[in-house]
């Protein structure tokens, strides 16, 4: 009797409940699926901004786009919308695969070449030999960019190649552990030594461009290559300043750099200026640049070193031997030099 009695007043209490404190179960369409509301449900409609009731039926969970799939958020941060992008997938193909075997083609095959044209040609000698005057050729502060640029592009590279090459290459060798530290070390580096480098390019672009305007000299050294295919003895084709090959990794860096530049600037402040897809966009094209311009600049390494003798001194000293001067760049010698040519003895080897 106690227990009916309970069950009787238990009933009557939940009649005389107001309307909200009842469970309400509904079911709301949601593309292929159903969402299931529960007790005290605040409601689709309250949780829409538009005013007024609305049908959930036309609520758009879901916004369709070609490249990804998102979804309506009501918050201000709308990068969090993004719920699926199928871009990424090709975007990590590229960057665990596509990548390294590219980058990897570039650097190593330039290297290949180089040590092949080096077992074949030789070191390109100063025909005449070293005369021992000096010819002026840099100034102290064209040399200083020049080095500025160049210590600071080594160090990107570097840097870069550690993150772009460390998982596959360096952890079978030093373990997670120790690359770990070692990776966040470069990448501090990489974007430290981003600003001398866009400095370093501006001030050469102003630096030397009147030098590297291309013309008809330039014609002719590009069909002789500059000699460098011609038997030793064969007179080098005329040059001023800066031949054509010189003006080619001139304009190579100064245009690569600078778009690698920019594409940097997109990868260093993300979602500053585009979202996910425009970042990884930015980021084969800085990558896929960056590879270019290292083997690039190998070349440009070896020829100014082991590739040619006398070459290395326009940048360590600021001078060049007179003979190579004449070899090498007869017509600037011939316009600009040759009555500011000074003796000096030869320092000891």
């Amino acid at each position: 009797m106690k227990l009916a009695a309970a069950v009787t007043i238990a009933a009557a209490l939940l009649a005389a409940a107001p309307q909200g404190w009842a469970q309400e179960t509904r079911d709301v369409e949601v593309g292929a699926g159903r969402v299931v509301e529960g007790f005290a449900s605040p409601g689709l409609e309250a949780r829409t901004p538009a005013a007024g009731p609305i049908n959930p039926d036309d609520v758009q969970i879901l916004i369709p786009h070609e490249d990804q799939v998102q979804g309506f958020i009501s918050i201000p941060d709308e990068k969090l919308s993004v719920l699926v992008q199928p871009e990424g997938r090709q975007w990590r193909a590229f960057r665990m695969s596509g990548l390294f075997w590219t980058a990897g083609a570039f650097i190593l095959g330039t290297i290949a070449l180089l040590a092949i044209f080096f077992l074949w040609r030789g070191r390109i000698r100063i025909e005449s030999g070293r005369s021992g005057r000096w010819v002026p050729r840099f100034s102290g502060f064209e040399r200083f960019t020049h080095w500025v640029t160049a210590l600071s592009f080594l160090s990107l590279a570097i840097s870069g190649l550690i993150i772009t090459f460390g998982r596959p290459l360096l952890i079978p060798l030093i373990g997670h552990g120790a690359f770990s530290p070692l990776a966040e070390a470069s990448k501090r580096v990489h974007n430290a030594s981003a600003l001398p480098f866009v400095l370093g390019i501006v001030v050469m672009l102003v630096v030397w461009l009147r030098d590297n305007i291309p013309n008809r000299t330039d014609l002719i050294w590009l069909r002789q290559a500059g000699g460098m295919f011609s038997k030793p003895g064969t007179p080098h084709p005329e040059a001023e300043r800066f031949n054509a090959g010189q003006k080619g990794i001139f304009w190579i860096v100064i245009l690569g750099g600078l778009a690698i530049s920019v594409s940097g600037a997109f990868l260093m402040m993300p979602f500053a200026v585009t979202g996910i897809s425009g970042m990884q966009i930015a980021h084969v094209i800085h990558s896929l640049l960056a590879a270019v311009l290292i083997a690039v600049i190998i070349a440009h390494i070896y020829l100014g070193t082991l590739g040619m003798e006398g070459a290395f001194d326009a940048m360590s000293r600021g001078e060049v031997d007179e003979n190579w001067a004449k070899e090498h760049h007869r017509g600037w010698y011939d316009a600009k030099i040759r009555k500011k040519t000074r003796g000096a003895s030869m320092p000891a080897e």
